[in-house]
């Protein structure tokens, strides 16, 4: 999808959340005063339209009562709603910059790396089961590898890089690619069949990061300080998180499988948090505090 088409999408969305309950003609209304509409209207049969393929791309139901009034439904999966919200999150700061010219020099950001080159294309394969071929250079080869075969079953965003998750066709299992990565992607105009076991929840509930894994879930416990609980407060690590308040610290329960995601989350903490459960995260993460300080031993 073009990126315009996807910003009247996300202007769409928005409006609604703003505004809760507006009828065709307030929406046209408001899509006139708005820089997505190039000074035009808002026909009926495009407005359908855009409505039919946000519920399909993004999950997001735009219902209307009996008075004409279009509003955003609540239902939805937990998933389907986070990433309403990072849409919208991501819209609004984008167009809150846009209209602030004179803060040019004052807004930093973090460098990351792009992914918008295949983007659309791993989106439409995704959306149409359509296999893909592309050459990787991955950090731990010393050359790209060319033509890989891939079933493209899902998009995970983490910190701040885009994933794609599916088959490998040659080895037949599941791996993880970072797009920033690919250095050439093309559709093969060939379908794959998506299994029917083979879900997004099945594969991401239990994990942190992206790395998966066939080992069985574990309950981890960690103790946090007093400060250091107030960040996972506000940003939990697993939507499994519960927590223990205690005077001068938490313990933060978690059902998930250990990866090294995990392990490097719980050392990013320092000294602010220490692991109670199970043995083996602990021993994973003393091992790791072992070796770094043996590099500064020389």
């Amino acid at each position: 999808m073009a990126r315009d088409i996807i910003n009247r999408f996300v202007w769409i969305v928005d409006t609604l959340n703003r505004y809760g309950r507006l009828t065709r003609a307030q929406i046209n209304d408001l899509w006139l005063r708005s820089p997505v509409s190039e000074g035009k209207p808002l026909p009926e049969r495009t407005f359908h339209y855009y409505r039919r393929a946000i519920e399909e791309n993004f999950h997001i139901d735009i219902g209307c009562n009996s008075l004409g009034e279009y509003f955003i439904e609540g239902n939805g999966s937990k998933r389907d709603k986070a990433f309403s919200n990072w849409l919208l999150d991501n819209y609004a700061v984008g167009t809150a910059l846009k209209s602030s010219a004179d803060t040019d020099g004052r807004v930093y950001v973090e460098e990351i790396p792009s992914a918008r080159e295949f983007l659309p294309d791993v989106l439409e394969a995704i959306r149409n089961n359509e296999k893909t071929v592309f050459t990787y250079a991955g950090f731990s080869r010393s050359r790209p590898e060319p033509g890989i075969v891939f079933h493209p079953y899902f998009l995970k965003l983490y910190k701040q890089r885009w994933y794609m998750v599916g088959l490998r066709e040659k080895s037949a299992d599941i791996r993880t690619y970072a797009l920033d990565r690919v250095r050439e992607l093309n559709l093969m105009k060939e379908t794959f069949v998506m299994p029917d076991d083979n879900s997004a929840a099945d594969i991401f509930d239990n994990i942190i990061g992206i790395s998966s894994s066939k080992a069985d879930v574990k309950t981890v416990r960690l103790k946090a300080d007093r400060t250091q609980a107030k960040y996972f407060r506000a940003l939990p690590l697993h939507h499994s998180q519960t927590e223990e308040v205690h005077d001068d610290f938490s313990v933060f329960s978690l059902r998930v499988k250990i990866n090294y995601e995990l392990v490097h989350e719980i050392l990013a903490c320092g000294k602010s948090v220490e692991v109670l459960a199970p043995r083996e995260l602990k021993a994973m993460v003393i091992t790791e505090l072992e070796e770094t300080l043996e590099k500064y031993k020389k």
